[in-house]
């Protein structure tokens, strides 16, 4: 077992790039972006941040092998992602699967038939020793290490996430699959995603995260980048079920190319802090970029989630739907962006965000930046805030039906069409997790 803990030093970055093998150009890389990390400040935007950053263990390796089978997987761990229903879900319908415990990915198997289609998936670490032309192509030119403090962050001490390559003209039927676990105290977890689309493909990815409840804080700042190439189609699915001592600051970019589309199912439900928006760059004519999520923040919780649209060619297209629920005193906001440059001739963008608060001490706010430069370009934003109608109680409870079960009726209808987006086993999930707080 390898541990990297306590106060970060360049001396413990060496250490962890040199344990794992990497080349000269990812060390330098790493001590570049450490260096970073210290000077800059938390982030002028969201809520504000308590992080002790001396608290965290930023790199722990539980086993010295990567499986392909589960019943070579050391047995606690193995029974943990048992529970959560990953390993049924691989039988029933999955393309791939990557298991990620702590820093580094502990299982990956993926599809005979999808081998043979030259379908690169597995982790982002693998990637760079297998695929190294591949890999420097796309790592770290789409999120740069020097956009904030956690990007900075996640480029020192980057580990696992996941790496995948759909060559062209290459559909895959079944979706792939990462799960993250975080199941320490005090646990860092910096996971690096890529994900490239080549021209003529699709691909749907899924993530799910956890972790158990500690009395101290932990950390996930991850990086995303994924390129969507000309007439390409990506959807990338996540049910974040963080615990509520969790900071989630997360970073996850796309840009799309001509004809490419990018859609991004997003539910956010637990973490102490969720600090988390999207991002489509729709680079390409006729390029579309879709967001639909919910947030939903219980107590003590604050889910500062959105989307953000970056128009810069013409007949681009994006929608954005945001559904926030907030309850017992939590916070839900709505922070976004929408930018239709000069050069996005005839461009469509529209955003609609709708919240519900569940009681007097709940808060949501929408905090949009809409931004249109093109006279022939239309961009629509509408906004709702709303308490459970009475009314719709009244009739739900004369039927026979207890107000927390009518409670749960109208809640599941508000989020109808971001559950209408899962696959039926994540939706099931989905109802699982939202029906413990009613």
């Amino acid at each position: 077992m390898k541990i990297v803990k306590n106060k970060l030093t360049e001396d413990k970055i060496k250490e962890i790039s040199a344990y794992k093998k990497e080349p000269d150009w990812m060390t330098t890389f790493r001590i570049s972006s450490f260096h970073k990390f210290e000077e800059l400040k938390d982030p002028n935007f969201g809520p504000p941040l308590d992080i002790d950053f001396d608290l965290f263990t930023y790199y722990k390796k539980i086993t010295d092998q990567q499986e392909s089978a589960w019943q070579n997987v050391e047995e606690n761990i193995r029974d943990t992602f048992d529970k959560i229903g990953l390993i049924e879900a691989e039988k029933k319908y999955l393309g791939g699967v990557g298991a990620q415990f702590e820093s580094e990915v502990v299982y990956h198997n993926m599809m005979e038939e999808l081998q043979k289609k030259n379908v690169i998936f597995c982790d982002t670490d693998t990637a760079l020793k297998k695929y190294p032309d591949l890999f420097q192509k796309y790592f770290n030119h789409l999120v740069s290490y020097d956009e904030n403090k956690y990007t900075a962050l996640n480029g020192a001490v980057w580990s696992g996430g996941t790496f995948i390559y759909v060559p062209p003209h290459t559909k895959i039927d079944r979706p792939l699959q990462s799960y993250f676990r975080i199941n320490t105290k005090n646990m860092g977890q910096f996971e690096r995603t890529i994900i490239v689309v080549d021209e003529g493909s699709e691909l749907h990815y899924m993530e799910g995260c956890t972790a158990p409840t500690y009395t101290s804080d932990s950390l996930h700042a991850a990086v995303v980048e994924i390129y969507v190439l000309k007439n390409a189609k990506c959807r990338y699915t996540t049910i974040q079920n963080w615990s509520s001592d969790v900071y989630n600051l997360v970073t996850k970019r796309a840009i799309v190319e001509e004809g490419g589309l990018m859609e991004w199912i997003d539910g956010n439900i637990g973490s102490k802090v969720n600090m988390k928006y999207p991002a489509c760059i729709l680079n390409g004519p006729y390029a579309k970029g879709n967001c639909i999520s919910i947030a939903f923040a219980s107590k003590n919780q604050v889910q500062d989630a959105g989307a953000k649209m970056i128009h810069l060619a013409p007949y681009t297209t994006s929608n954005i739907i945001s559904k926030s629920i907030a309850t017992e005193g939590g916070n839900a906001t709505y922070r976004g962006l929408v930018k239709i440059t000069e050069k996005a001739n005839h461009a469509s963008a529209t955003v609609k965000c709708d919240t519900i608060l569940l009681d007097e001490e709940s808060k949501s706010d929408t905090i949009p930046t809409n931004i249109c430069s093109s006279d022939t370009s239309v961009l629509n934003h509408e906004a709702t805030v709303s308490r459970i109608s009475r009314e719709k109680l009244f009739y739900l409870m004369s039927k026979g039906i207890s107000e927390e079960k009518a409670k749960e009726l109208i809640i599941m209808g508000f989020i109808g069409k971001f559950r209408e987006e899962l696959p039926m086993e994540y939706a099931v999930e989905l109802n699982h997790l939202l029906k413990q707080y009613f």
